[in-house]
């Protein structure tokens, strides 16, 4: 099972998510997107997740302050615990055993990051 995470700014737009992930690998193959449960339901996550097929898993902040990540940006940790919000948000919604096939992309304008993660599911 492969899970697209996204991380993004509040002001993101539906082309730098996009952008974001396609950088990170594209759609090709994924099951689901996976964000922070408090940002699963803006409007351009939801339109991707459409555009692509694809449900939108919602993952609590204290489980994602508990994955370590390849990258870490220390705005990022000092707010969700966890050093990438796409990288981690991938990895749990991906299952127990899962492995980030893509670390973090991010979009030219920087508010939008992408990471993808294999595993078992969960």
């Amino acid at each position: 099972m492969k899970v697209a995470g996204l991380g993004f700014r509040q002001d993101v737009t539906l082309a730098s998510l996009r952008e974001a992930l396609a950088a990170a690998g594209g759609a090709d193959g994924l099951a689901a997107m996976a964000t922070v449960s408090d940002k699963a339901d803006a409007e351009p996550l939801k339109q991707l997740a459409r555009e692509c097929g694809l449900p939108i898993k919602a993952i609590p902040a204290d489980v994602l302050a508990s994955i370590e990540t390849p990258m870490q940006s220390k705005l990022v940790t000092e707010k969700f615990g966890t050093g990438s919000v796409a990288e981690a948000a991938a990895l749990a919604a991906a299952g127990p055993r899962a492995r980030l096939i893509a670390t973090r992309a991010v979009s030219q304008d920087r508010t939008a990051t992408a990471a993808i993660a294999e595993g078992d599911g969960p």
